[in-house]
C-alpha cells in the first residue's frame, strides 16, 4: 500500500469516527458539553462594608449575554444569612422575560441546582452553558416567569460552601427570590415556586420548610424536587460503595469538617486526605468533569474510610439528621420525580419521603421515571414540572398521588 493510500485510509477512518461522535452528540443535552467552570472573578468578592442591609437585597449586578427568547439575564451578588445567623454574600443569576410585567409582578421560579462542587470556582453562574443547565428555563421564560438561580453560599463567593446543609441552601434560595422580584422588568413579584434536582432537591424542600418564617412577605405556591437528597443517613451509608457515592461523601466530609468543625479522625483514613482535597478542588458541569473526578477518586478504592457505616458515627450522625428534611407544611403542594435506576438516591428513599409527606397531609404528585438514573432525573421530568408549576400559578387544585 502506498503512503498516499495509507494517508487516505487513516483520513477516512478519522472522518468516520468524527461522524459517529457528532451523531452521538446530537442526542445529548448541551449541558453535557460544558467546559470546566471559569475562574472566579472580582465580581464575587465584595468588601464587608457592603454587608449592611436586609437579607435578599442586591449588592451588585452585571448583565450576561445569551439568555433564551430575548430575555435579560443578570449575574447578581446579594445579601443572605449564614449558618450562625451572620450576614453573608451569595451570588446567582436572575433571568427576566421581555416586555412589561403584569399587575402585581411576574411569578418567580427559583431553580436550585444539583452538585457543582464545593469551592468558589464551581459557581453555576460562572458556567459556560449556564442557561442550558437550568432545567425548563426556556419554557419558564415563554410563560412570562422570572427565574432566580442561586449559586448557594461559597460557590462564587470566597468562603467554604456548606454542601448539603439544608438551612443554608434554603435561605440562599429564598433570598434569590427576594432579589429577583426587585430587578428591572420583574414588577415586584412575591409569588414563587421552587424546583431543584439532587442537592437542589434538598434545597427546594428546605425552602418549603423555611419560607413562611424566613420570608413571610413572599408566597410559596409549590415545591418540585427531582431525586432529592432526603434521608442523609441512608445516603451516606449507601454511597460509600459506588464511585459517585464516594465523590459525594468526600465532598460532604471536606465541607462539614470546615463549616461544622466536625472531626474526621474516627471515620477518614489519613492516607485518603490528599485525594479528598483534590476532589474538593474539581468542579462538575458534565460527563467530562465526572470522568475526570472518577480518575481522581481511584485512590479511594484502596484507602478511604475507617468504618463501614460512617453515618452512624457522631457528630456525623446528628449532623446528617439535622440536614434531612422533614414533612413540609400540609398546605404546600409537592412534586417529586424519581428514576428507577438511580444508584445515588435509591427509589425507595424518595418513596419513603413521599409517605411521610402524605401522612402529614400534603398533596404529593409522584412521577416515577423508568430506566432513568440520577443524572437525568430533572431533565426527564422537566416538562411535567413546567405544567405542574403553571397550574400552581394559575390557582388550580393540586393533584395528589397519596393513597386515600
Amino acid at each position: 500500500m502506498t503512503s498516499i493510500s495509507k494517508l487516505f485510509l487513516r483520513s477516512a477512518r478519522l472522518l468516520s469516527i468524527c461522524r459517529k461522535l457528532m451523531l452521538a452528540a446530537a442526542f445529548l443535552p448541551l449541558s453535557f458539553f460544558a467546559a470546566p467552570a471559569s475562574a472566579q472573578t472580582p465580581f464575587y468578592d465584595a468588601p464587608r462594608s457592603l454587608l449592611a442591609g436586609q437579607p435578599g437585597t442586591l449588592v451588585r449586578q452585571e448583565t450576561i449575554e445569551g439568555a433564551p427568547l430575548g430575555a435579560t439575564a443578570y449575574r447578581v451578588l446579594y445579601r443572605s444569612t449564614g449558618m450562625k445567623g451572620e450576614p453573608i454574600f451569595v451570588s446567582g443569576v436572575v433571568i427576566i422575560p421581555q416586555g412589561d410585567p403584569p399587575p402585581g409582578g411576574r411569578p418567580i421560579v427559583a431553580w436550585a441546582h444539583p452538585t457543582s462542587g464545593v469551592t468558589p470556582a464551581c459557581a453555576p453562574s460562572l458556567a459556560m452553558f449556564l442557561f442550558q443547565q437550568i432545567q425548563g428555563l426556556r419554557s419558564f421564560i415563554e410563560h412570562g416567569y422570572v427565574v432566580a438561580a442561586t449559586d448557594y453560599p461559597g460557590l462564587g463567593t470566597p468562603q467554604t460552601h456548606p454542601y448539603l446543609v439544608g438551612d443554608s441552601e434554603g435561605r440562599a434560595v429564598i433570598d434569590s427570590v427576594r432579589v429577583a422580584g426587585t430587578m428591572p422588568g420583574a414588577g415586584g413579584g412575591k409569588r414563587f415556586t421552587v424546583w431543584g434536582h439532587s442537592q437542589g432537591g434538598q434545597a427546594a424542600l428546605f425552602t418549603g420548610l423555611l419560607a413562611k418564617t424566613y420570608a413571610p412577605e413572599l408566597t410559596l405556591l409549590g415545591v418540585a424536587a427531582a431525586a432529592p437528597a432526603t434521608d442523609l443517613v441512608t445516603l451516606m451509608n449507601d454511597d460509600i460503595n459506588s464511585v459517585g457515592g464516594k465523590n459525594i461523601t468526600a465532598m460532604t466530609l471536606w465541607s462539614w469538617h470546615r463549616v461544622y468543625n466536625a472531626s474526621l479522625d474516627k471515620i477518614l483514613d489519613p492516607v485518603a486526605m490528599p485525594t479528598v482535597d483534590r476532589l474538593a478542588g474539581e468542579c462538575i458541569e458534565g460527563p467530562f468533569d465526572l470522568a475526570e473526578r472518577q480518575r481522581t477518586e481511584r485512590p479511594l478504592e484502596q484507602h478511604f474510610l475507617k468504618v463501614e457505616g460512617p453515618a452512624d458515627i457522631e457528630p456525623w450522625h446528628s449532623l446528617l439528621e439535622k440536614n434531612t428534611p422533614g414533612p413540609l407544611p400540609s398546605d404546600l403542594p409537592v412534586f417529586l420525580a424519581q428514576g428507577t435506576t438511580d444508584q445515588i438516591i435509591r427509589p425507595e428513599v424518595t418513596e419513603n419521603y413521599m409517605k411521610k409527606l402524605c401522612a402529614a397531609g400534603s398533596k404529593v404528585r409522584m412521577m416515577i421515571l423508568p430506566n432513568i438514573g440520577h443524572g437525568r432525573a430533572a431533565q426527564a421530568s422537566t416538562m411535567a414540572v413546567v405544567r405542574w408549576i403553571a397550574d400552581r400559578f394559575a390557582g388550580e387544585a393540586a393533584p395528589s398521588d397519596c393513597a386515600l
